[in-house]
């Protein structure tokens, strides 16, 4: 069982400002229609919806952004947005949240990434998905590579926020890793079905229990199937650090020749555990800029995790919070 104290973790509080990380990867707007409903449709047997309320988030890759931001570092998101009204909805919001948009390209060819959630008596009613998910094509996938390479020597961190929608190709894969390698750039990786075996040589790479299972082809239910998954996935990626994140089970870190790690989750009480595996890699990433060694980092990053899986709907972790919570915990 992995175990830190406080004095460790809450240096970290003053280290994590101005560290700089970008974020490469399918930026997405999360579109929230709130109501009640009060009478079926004469059209069809469905509920109409009486919208009270409507609001926007970033999602995706673009929550890992938001998340690095409250922690006190400078995002910088790097990937598409289509020509749209969702593209000009998501600008509006890189615009209130003052974070740097200068990795975000326009791409006419593709719709902004846009998932509207429909609620009704606080009851999740429909999902509606607006996406492409092929490959980018090689000019917009040279723009990408083209800011990095521009701004390489002065980040702390990459993460590569893989949701298979296209943004994240083989050769960009290769290619970020590669210049991140070089240039001594820690880069992380929250990945997804396609491409997972692309991620070689990085520095994390972390996986949930189910992404780890589609790939390996066995279910992870007992100690020893989690030893087995994350011993695999070491040896087949070469990463430093492989650490697998499992539910209400925690997380397991593995290191090459150093013995396993296991952490329980932090969450007092669940009400919505998405967007927390952003949180979890943001959290990781700052840590690690911070210098914090990969138990520290997981310890925050767990703690994180568990934070905003109590919030209801998509929200980046507080860093104060995060800190002043981790101070009570262990008083």
């Amino acid at each position: 069982m992995l175990d830190v104290s406080y004095k460790k973790i809450h240096k970290f509080k003053k280290l994590f400002e101005g560290k700089r990380i970008a974020i490469i990867g399918d930026m997405m707007l999360d579109c929230y229609y709130w109501g009640d409903v009060k009478r079926i449709s004469p059209e069809a047997p469905v509920p109409i919806v009486e919208i009270e309320n409507e609001f926007f988030r970033f999602g995706g890759a673009a929550n890992c952004a938001l998340n690095i931001q409250k922690l006190g570092g400078i995002p910088y998101p790097t990937g598409i947005i289509g020509d749209d009204n969702d593209g000009r909805i998501f600008n509006s919001l890189i615009t209130e949240s003052k974070i740097n948009a200068e990795g975000i390209v326009i791409d006419d060819s593709r719709p902004t990434t846009a998932k509207t959630r429909v609620i009704a008596h606080d009851q999740h009613v429909v999902r509606i998905d607006k996406e492409s998910k092929s490959d980018l094509n090689t000019d917009t996938q040279s723009k990408i590579f083209s800011f990095i390479s521009s701004n390489i020597k002065h980040l702390d961190g990459i993460i590569l926020q893989d949701y298979n929608k296209g943004v994240l190709t083989p050769s960009l894969i290769t290619d970020i890793i590669n210049i991140a390698n070089k240039h001594n750039v820690l880069i992380t990786v929250d990945p997804k079905f396609n491409n997972f075996f692309l991620y070689k040589n990085v520095t994390v790479f972390k996986p949930n229990r189910k992404e780890a299972e589609d790939v390996l082809g066995f279910k992870i239910k007992t100690a020893e199937d989690i030893t087995a998954a994350g011993c695999t996935l070491l040896d087949r990626l070469n990463a430093k650090y492989i650490l697998l994140t499992l539910g209400e089970e925690g997380i397991a870190v593995f290191e090459r020749d150093k013995p396993e790690g296991r952490m329980p989750t932090k969450a007092r009480k669940v009400a919505d555990v998405s967007g927390a595996g952003d949180t979890v890699i943001s959290t990781l990433t700052m840590a690690l800029a911070a210098g914090a060694d990969i138990y520290e980092a997981s310890y925050l990053a767990n703690y994180a995790g568990g934070l905003v899986c109590e919030e209801v709907g998509i929200v980046p972790i507080d860093k104060d919070k995060l800190f002043n919570t981790i101070e009570e915990d262990f008083n």
